[in-house]
């Protein structure tokens, strides 16, 4: 997934990002906090001369016109973990769909303050503590705003953050008009068929846009463009 953000990210349009990370997996959390300062270093000149501020927080900034900067590395529990009873997985599965609500609604669920591997390789300007759980603020409600894309690819937790968009924007909640679009990319080792969470999503046509990485796969909906995510 970084690889592509990688080829297409400006982070003058892209002002604000939040990486879903699924508890335990520490490792994408590090490759997401690497790949921020990598953006930062690369694009903090040109974005500053456009006038544009780059925010290497991890927590949500606001500057002069308004506008949220930074990122965000937000735990969300396993859909399903390996080799887990189906009996259990709909317990798993519904408390992880309730933390993906919070995830779009902004609740300031963050890193563990255990995760200090993680926090060790974020910005250095914000301290640990800063990571831990808490109840979402007034003045964070306040600036907060719902994601305009939300790009999924691979595991169940993918058909689980769509799932709670649908819901937010079915029920019309404030501030998600024109919010919240998806697009779901399917992983690249699925070569003559789609995984689970792909053919839910396809089926159901819950995404806006479906995208494949074999050709022999762009059927029913589902686009080919070349080889997008490893």
């Amino acid at each position: 997934m970084l690889s592509l953000l990688s080829t297409s990210l400006n982070p003058s349009l892209h002002t604000h990002r939040t990486y879903v990370v699924s508890s335990g997996d520490n490792f994408s959390a590090l490759k997401a906090a690497e790949f921020e300062r990598e953006i930062e270093q690369k694009y903090a000149p040109a974005v500053a001369a456009a006038g544009v501020g780059v925010s290497n927080s991890r927590s949500m900034s606001k500057q002069s016109d308004g506008v949220q900067r930074g990122y965000d590395i937000r735990w969300v529990p396993r859909a399903r973990r390996i080799h887990q009873s189906l009996l259990t997985t709909p317990g798993s599965a519904c408390m992880c769909l309730w933390a993906c609500f919070g995830v779009l609604r902004g609740d300031r669920h963050r890193l563990r303050p255990d995760d200090s591997a993680v926090a060790a390789a974020s910005p250095s300007s914000s301290s640990a503590a800063e990571w831990t759980y808490g109840k979402e603020s007034r003045a964070w409600e306040e600036r907060y705003q719902y994601p305009d894309l939300i790009i999924a690819n691979g595991p169940g937790t993918a058909v689980l953050i769509i799932l709670a968009s649908l819901v937010l924007r079915f029920f019309a909640c404030k501030g998600t008009e024109g919010k919240m679009r998806s697009i779901y990319i399917e992983s690249w080792a699925r070569v003559k068929k789609l995984s689970l969470s792909g053919r839910i999503l396809r089926t159901a046509g819950m995404v806006n846009r479906f995208m494949v990485q074999w050709e022999g796969l762009a059927r029913n909906g589902a686009e080919f463009r070349g080889v997008l995510v490893h």
